[in-house]
């Protein structure tokens, strides 16, 4: 690439720009703020999107005041209090969990979802059962003799029918019907979507057995459909009469349905299915891989809504079904779309292939290293513990003998011990598992529980979440000391600032009043019509109403009144009730006595304003003596870049 002067001072200009990002815009005392700190705070709370020279010099102002303070509660050793103590610990255990995902692997899932979503796979199926979860051995002949045959191009169907412990398998030969993604755990979804139309697995050990699938056929997805049925149930071993009798009744049905009578009707006078025959006969909304796929087939078959199947039997007897509505799938990836993939994602076992990704992140960046140790006497080691006896003594093995370590941590055989001790009797930690296996789960669980404990080490992120909202209880710790309390017990520094600032406080005019508001139209009514025929004893009236109604008197000015021209009634006067549009509550007014001119409030009717403006004055005291304790420069051209 050639390069230009122009091109050249185009390049220096930003590693000006960039370097100055480190540069300290201003210091309080000894302590920096870098530029990128500020620029950091002001765009999170730029909420207007200003980004001129008044914007940053305002909100210069403001971060400095901040920083002032935070540093008060420091030197006040505020962040020692154990109230202070316990809401940080509470607040990093509940964000943690945050931290703790891999967000690039659960997006890689998502993705993964929704090419899968698009497409429906016919699948059939080899089942093979272990006869014990520790006793896999016959099951696993059994798999490798049926993957064989089917090797020598013998038929799916009739392998199945051979080997396979599906109670269907006689009926189906192994046709397990189409499925689509979240139809099977994932570990068997991967497997189906692994292959090509026609071909099959090896068989894939499961929780359960061996499984072999075989590729029948693709279609693109035909998402999710609602149903209505009538279902005529057939009874155990039914007779030739019984079965007769049930042909012709689901028939006559049909030929019913066919010919525009009520489908809910006839659901409701003759479906068997409980849980649908009083609601027109329609079922939850489904997709494949959910009913039996004969059914299902008969379902996907229907072409439009409010179109019916011929009658058809399934294991469970007669069916007619009716179309209803078809959902189809996403082609796009809408943020609707995507949005609920995440959400099933999150809730799958695909889950796991996150966790495991970010269970080998953690590992790298907490410095993970195994040691060196003889596994033989390692795993004999570990067998005595499982077995509640003594362990062997090896020369080369000892409770202090390291098996693995973190950065700052190092664990020995006697945590392996303790760990194997708690989870020996729990047969779904150590069941099946090799001693490889309990050592690489205690190893993941020991780095998860390292890595939550020090996570600020490790995550940038987090460390300025949990910097942040330490700096914000301990920013209201001091200002609760120095200001809101210090003023509201200072009642004589308060009636002092209220004496020097008389002239602050006044009265404009209004009125002396009683306001009554309800959701209540008929109460409001009812309680309007008694005050204005008894004015003088609206208190005792309104005690009857107090659950209903809200009454509020005092002194108000024109302008907190909520109707117009209340300056232009009369005293002793009582308004019709109003509705509110904001809120379709009712107010009307006793107007008791006017007051036509600006007056001075006298202390109490003006504490609350004066409370208030108190606080400022001490607020604005107490940063001058912070800022003499930590003089405050700025430096103006780091500050100028901002804005240019």
């Amino acid at each position: 690439m050639k390069v230009t002067p122009g091109s050249l001072i185009v390049a220096l200009s930003l590693m000006v720009v960039q370097n100055s990002f480190g540069q300290a815009l201003f210091t309080y005392g000894k302590y920096p703020v870098t530029k990128n700190e500020f620029v950091t705070a002001f765009n999170k709370n730029n909420v207007a999107g200003t980004r001129d020279e008044k914007a940053f010099r305002n909100y210069l102002e403001l971060y400095t005041r901040y920083k002032l303070k935070v540093q008060a509660a420091y030197d006040q050793k505020l962040d020692t209090l154990s109230s202070q103590k316990a809401e940080l610990d509470n607040f990093r255990t509940q964000v943690a969990g945050n931290y703790l995902v891999d967000d690039e692997a659960i997006q890689a899932l998502v993705d993964q979802a929704f090419d899968r979503s698009q497409k429906d796979i016919h699948l059939a199926h080899i089942f093979i059962r272990f006869n014990s979860p520790t006793d896999t051995a016959d099951a696993y002949k059994l798999a490798t003799t049926a993957y064989k045959e089917l090797q020598s191009g013998k038929d799916f169907g009739t392998v199945a029918t051979t080997y396979s412990n599906d109670p269907d398998v006689a009926a189906n030969k192994g046709d397990a019907g189409y499925i689509t993604v979240f139809t099977l755990p994932y570990n068997l979804e991967d497997l189906a979507y692994s292959l090509k139309p026609g071909s099959f697995s090896k068989p894939l050990k499961g929780k359960q057995g061996y499984h072999i699938f075989k590729n029948l056929g693709e279609r693109k997805a035909v998402g999710e459909i609602s149903v209505a049925q009538i279902l005529l149930t057939t009874p155990v071993r039914p007779t030739s009469e019984q079965l007769s009798k049930q042909q012709f009744t689901i028939d006559s049905i049909y030929a019913a349905a066919a010919m525009g009578a009520s489908f809910d009707s006839l659901a409701l006078q003759y479906s068997n299915d409980n849980q649908s025959y009083k609601v027109g006969g329609q079922l939850p909304e489904f997709g494949v891989g959910r009913y039996d796929p004969f059914f299902e087939e008969k379902a996907f078959s229907l072409s439009r809504n409010g179109e019916i199947t011929k009658p058809f039997v399934t294991s469970y007897g007669y069916h007619i079904l009716k179309r209803i509505s078809v959902h189809p799938v996403s082609a796009t990836k809408t943020p609707a779309y995507m949005a609920e993939l995440k959400q099933r994602v999150s809730t799958d076992t695909r889950m796991q292939v996150a966790s495991k990704s970010m269970m080998q992140k953690i590992l790298v960046r907490i410095g993970y290293k195994r040691a060196p140790v003889n596994k033989a006497h390692l795993w004999a080691y570990a067998d005595s513990v499982l077995r509640g006896s003594n362990p062997p003594q090896y020369a080369d093995l000892n409770s202090k003998t390291v098996l693995f370590s973190f950065d700052k941590r190092k664990y020995t055989l006697n945590d392996w011990k303790n760990y194997l001790q708690a989870i020996r009797n729990v047969p779904e930690l150590v069941s099946g598992k090799s001693k490889e296996e309990l050592l690489q789960t205690y190893v993941d669980a020991s780095a998860e529980q390292y890595y939550r404990s020090n996570l600020e080490r490790y995550n940038n992120a987090f460390a300025h979440q949990l910097e942040e909202f330490k700096n914000g209880n301990l920013l209201f710790e001091c200002m609760q000391r120095n200001v809101w309390t210090k003023a509201n017990d200072d009642t004589a520094g308060l009636r002092k600032y209220y004496n020097n600032n008389y002239n602050r406080y006044w009265w404009q005019p209004g009125a002396d009043a009683v306001f009554f508001s309800s959701n209540d139209e008929k109460s409001i009514s009812e309680l309007y019509k008694k005050v204005d025929a008894d004015k003088g004893n609206w208190r005792s009236i309104a005690k009857e109403y107090e659950n209903i109604v809200q009454a509020d008197s005092g002194r108000f000015e024109y302008n907190q009144f909520p109707i117009s021209g209340a300056d232009k009634l009369g005293e002793d006067f009582v308004t019709a009730p109003i509705k509110n549009a904001s809120d379709n509550s009712y107010t009307f007014l006793y107007l008791i006595k006017k007051h036509g001119t600006k007056e001075h409030r006298n202390f109490e009717d003006a504490r609350g304003f004066a409370l208030n403006d108190y606080q400022n004055y001490l607020e604005e005291e107490w940063i001058i003596s912070l800022k003499k304790k930590y003089p405050v420069k700025v430096n103006e051209a780091v500050l100028q870049s901002l804005w240019k």
